[in-house]
């Protein structure tokens, strides 16, 4: 479904936080409709790579751009933008517990520039509906199942129409039905056109889902045959 279009793209970068490489001339690109899987071992800079597209992770050779951000030279000034344009989602949800699920996700709208009440609200309404959980709004998180959590978490990572899904492990709290759920709404939203990275150690979940994968391991990355269609 990719239109060539691209957005991301990494040439012989190395990755690593403060003076310790993590990943050494990492060489991606991604196009705009693309879904690619990242798998490896814990440890093996899965999330350093995701950290290095929003900004968190250090480049500090080789080239890296998403859009027309240059993430090897990202100014701190740049990141509210950058991040805009993306959407991550966590494996711990990172969700306020002492807030109910509207506010979770206004509290977004609000950061990122939104002013009018009403668009917030109608902006809200509608992406609860596009995760599958519409009519929860006024409930507490902490009354929530985990699924239902990360559901929220998708929805917060849609709020600003993001050009790349950054999914970190999205899964690994869930049981194996829950996880099923929640792979199959990120299939939903990439038929509907989203780009989606997702980092995940489940191989169940890859073989049932069939798109192109991407391995960490000793320090690179390799593309490697899907499991199985």
């Amino acid at each position: 479904m990719s239109s060539h279009q691209l957005l991301l793209s990494l040439q012989s970068a190395d990755i690593g936080i403060r003076n310790e490489v993590i990943l050494k001339e990492v060489s991606l690109e991604v196009n705009k409709g693309d879904y690619l899987y990242l798998i490896g071992k814990t440890g093996s800079g899965k999330s350093s790579l995701l950290k290095a597209i929003y900004g968190d992770t250090q480049i500090s050779k080789g080239t890296a751009s998403f859009k027309s951000f240059n993430l090897a030279k990202l100014k701190e000034s740049e990141l509210p933008t950058l991040r805009k344009q993306l959407g991550i989602v966590f494996q711990d949800f990172r969700l306020l517990d002492d807030r109910n699920v509207f506010d979770n996700l206004d509290v977004v709208l609000k950061a990122t520039g939104w002013k009018s009440k009403s668009d917030r609200k109608e902006r809200i309404m509608q992406t609860l509906d596009k995760v599958g959980i519409s009519g929860k709004h006024e409930r507490f998180i902490h009354h929530l199942s985990g699924g239902e959590k990360q559901r929220i978490a998708i929805a917060r990572a849609l709020l600003n129409n993001p050009e790349l899904i950054i999914a970190d492990e999205p899964t690994g709290n869930l049981d194996p039905e829950t996880a099923i759920e929640v792979m199959d709404l990120f299939e939903e939203l990439h038929r509907k056109g989203n780009t989606v990275i997702l980092a995940t150690h489940d191989y169940r979940l890859i073989k049932k889902y069939n798109h192109p994968v991407i391995r960490c391991e000793n320090q690179g990355i390799h593309k490697v045959e899907p499991v199985g269609s």
